[in-house]
């Protein structure tokens, strides 16, 4: 049994020396290791705390970018709705300009129609008179021969004249 059982002396000597180790311990290796643990800790904080302060500053960033992107999205709207108003207006410009310059040739080629039909008119009715000048002409020294004939057509003349 003195197997299974320590020894009183035994005893008191692992206890000495357990106090001689944990008196070292603690004042030689517990300081230095307690430091070490709380500068590791400290640096997993701070680097947790960057990641988070990271974290913060990226989700501020999407926002921002986020808040560019809308108003770039709104300035290109406005700039494609400018874009379609010009568009239009310059459109409805040309069609009015075309519309006016048509109606003005069309105005143009009347009138010029109008003086041609007027000269051509014109030159009918001279060539109309030249004829019928000729025609008269030749009548009267035809049947104005004889004075019987001039006589009865100056007396025709006066009847003419004083009926209208």
């Amino acid at each position: 049994m003195e197997l299974l059982t320590p020894g009183t002396g035994l005893l008191i000597w692992q206890a000495i020396i357990f106090g001689l180790l944990f008196f070292l311990l603690a004042k030689l290796a517990w300081k230095p290791i307690m430091q070490s643990l709380k500068i590791r800790e400290e640096s997993i904080q701070e680097a947790l705390d960057s990641a988070e302060k990271a974290k913060e500053e990226m989700s501020k960033l999407q926002a921002d970018n986020q808040k560019l992107l809308e108003e770039a999205r709104k300035e290109r709207d406005v700039i494609l709705k400018d874009a379609r108003d010009i568009a239009a207006n310059l459109k409805e410009e040309a069609k009015t300009d075309a519309s006016k310059e048509a109606q003005k040739l069309i105005e143009d080629a009347k009138a010029a129609i109008n003086t041609e039909k007027q000269a051509a008119m014109a030159e009918v009715r001279t060539q109309v008179a030249e004829l019928s000048l000729q025609i008269t002409e030749k009548l009267l020294r035809k049947n104005l021969s004889s004075d019987k004939a001039q006589k009865d057509l100056i007396q025709g003349f006066i009847k003419d004249v004083k009926l209208n």
